[in-house]
């Protein structure tokens, strides 16, 4: 006979604060300057001061003073170049760009400017490569070379982007584009307009050139080439992220529109004080790396009420890639990043996989996930190197995610979660490898309070047989998906007050892990296989989900697990 669990009055009132906590509207205590909430930065787990936000001088301009023309049909470049130099002069100041659609080509940022788009202002960047140089930065955690942004600030200090208008960056003429994920019609369409398809038939390219350089580029940065003649010649492939702000202080982007970026949308590298918040980013689902803000190597930032809807990863933390990255040695710290919604994307938060300098001190809370990919995503691989530490995660309601709810992945090797399954799943299992400055780690990661409505699998926590996925705590979660935990070559993790929804078999799987507990667990107790342990490093497990079951009965130990490696 089946025996099945009736919830208990524990866990009946667990349910109803995860559902209470999922419709609260978010506290706004209105504590300081000007009215604006700080409470943030005293709930946090981390020492962290208020941001200081950019200062402008008192002085304005309108770019139609300089002789900008509205319209989409004449090229504005030098109305912008001339209306920032203006302020630049005076000291700084702020640049209004108003009503109406004004064509133009790259933005030079200078410091002490606020550039302010009235309600209306569509600002879209002219689709001509000949318009962006190609210049030395970094691009997918790699030093490179790449065209210039649409949008391009280095070593500068008080800049602000406001207002309520839209930044287009004209991506559709920059990337190319994957058969799978376009509507046979929208294929057709794509292939009529020019570029070339690969023999496969199954990806577009603006240019034959784009398509050579691809084939040979490590993920989508060229390999081999040393000089800037050599990447001259596979300029077309070079295609900039739409907003970057690299070496610099106090910057500031509130209440606009970025969308149709090239690549990434917004990248800032190597800024102190960073506030990010009331904008929205949208990029078409099938953007190929159409991250939507791509936090690197930054330290002391805010993403506060903001909307993504994006062709990759939303809200991403890295820190440089391998060699590159261990060289700089800049870590990601102290971020903040709450009261957000993603739409759509490849992950709501994401952590890597270019994690090679570290992040350390991030605090992600009260942010919603409809249908992201996967929805809490930390990835990485053997090569990186580098820390990721002290990550504090609260409060986050995803629903419809079609892979995992919550993924840490060690053997992330360039493609999504759903591409992976679409190729047969996750590895699951490697031979140990020496370690050394090149092998990542995992550690001090805290979530809670989740609630996940829809999953193909509610948690897959996986570390590396050399360097355990360790401290590890996950408590207080209501998780509906088809399948349910897995942990992986981990160490010292906690699950607590965990309710969970799934038709499967087996609740928890456990692989070569050690020290886990596992308390106060909700789930169908059907058959013999709740709880899975297997590897022959898989020591010291506590199993203890609920009060009044023979929870060994519902065990399955591996043959090279000992009875004493659990304890009921």
């Amino acid at each position: 006979m089946k025996k099945i669990v009736v919830l208990t009055v524990e866990s009946v009132s667990l349910i109803l604060l995860l559902l209470a906590l999922s419709l609260a509207p978010p506290v706004q205590a209105q504590d300081g300057k000007d009215g604006k909430d700080t409470s943030i930065y005293k709930r946090l787990e981390f020492e962290m001061q208020e941001i200081p936000e950019p200062v402008i001088p008192d002085y304005t301009v309108n770019i139609k003073e300089f002789g900008a023309v509205s319209g989409g049909q004449i090229l504005n470049s030098q109305a912008f170049a001339d209306a920032i130099e203006a302020v630049s002069e005076r000291g700084g100041g702020r640049v209004v760009i108003p009503a109406g659609i004004w064509l133009t080509g790259p933005v030079i940022l200078k410091s002490n400017l606020e550039l302010y788009t009235e309600p209306g202002a569509l600002i879209i960047f002219s689709s001509n490569k000949d318009l962006y140089p190609i210049i030395e930065t970094s691009f997918e955690g790699l030093d490179t070379w790449r065209c210039i942004s649409p949008i391009y600030g280095k070593n500068i200090e008080n800049v602000a982007i406001t207002g309520s208008g839209v930044w287009d960056g004209a991506g559709d003429a920059w990337r190319f584009v994957k058969k799978s994920k376009l509507t046979v019609n929208h294929w057709k369409e794509l292939v009529a307009s020019g570029g070339v398809v690969n023999k496969k038939g199954d990806e577009w390219y603006p240019s034959e050139q784009f398509k050579k350089a691809h084939e040979t580029a490590n993920m989508n940065v060229p390999s081999g080439l040393k000089t800037k003649a050599e990447f001259e010649a596979i300029r077309d492939f070079l295609r900039p992220v739409m907003v970057s702000i690299q070496n610099s202080k106090r910057i500031l982007l509130d209440g606009s529109t970025f969308q149709n970026s090239p690549a990434w949308c917004i990248h800032p590298l190597m800024v102190e004080d960073l506030i990010v918040r009331n904008i929205t980013v949208r990029n078409p689902w099938y953007s190929q790396n159409g991250d939507g803000i791509d936090i690197e190597s930054c330290k002391n930032v805010l993403v506060e009420n903001s909307k993504f809807d994006v062709g990759d990863d939303a809200i991403c933390i890295k820190s440089g890639k391998d060699e590159d990255g261990r060289r700089r040695g800049v870590p990601a710290e102290n971020i903040v990043i709450t009261n957000n919604v993603v739409y759509h994307g490849h992950g709501g938060v994401t952590v890597g996989s270019e994690m090679s300098g570290g992040v350390r001190n991030i605090h992600v809370s009260n942010c919603t996930f409809m249908g992201t990919d996967v929805g809490l995503r930390f990835k990485s691989t053997r090569g990186r190197g580098g820390i990721v530490e002290n990550i504090y995660i609260s409060d986050i309601r995803m629903t419809d995610i079609p892979t995992n709810a919550i993924s840490f992945n060690l053997y992330y090797g360039g493609m999504s979660v759903s591409e992976m399954m679409e190729k047969g799943g996750l590895e699951t299992y490697a031979e140990k490898e020496p370690v050394t400055e090149e092998t990542p780690q995992f550690r001090n990661i805290t979530i809670r309070d989740i609630v996940v409505k829809g999953a193909q699998q509610a948690i897959f926590l996986q570390g590396l047989p050399e360097m355990k996925l360790e401290n590890v705590v996950m408590e207080d979660m209501l998780l509906q998906a088809e399948k349910g935990i897995s942990i992986i070559d981990a160490e010292n993790v906690k699950l607590n007050r965990i309710d969970l929804i799934t038709d499967h078999k087996t609740a928890i799987e456990i692989l070569n892990s050690r020290n886990l507990e596992v308390n106060s667990l909700n789930y169908k107790f059907e058959g013999p296989q709740v709880f899975t342990v297997n590897g022959k490093e898989s020591e010291n497990i506590r199993l203890m989900p609920s009060a009044g079951f023979n929870i060994k009965s519902h065990t399955q130990l591996g043959e090279e697990v000992p009875e004493s490696a659990v304890e009921y």
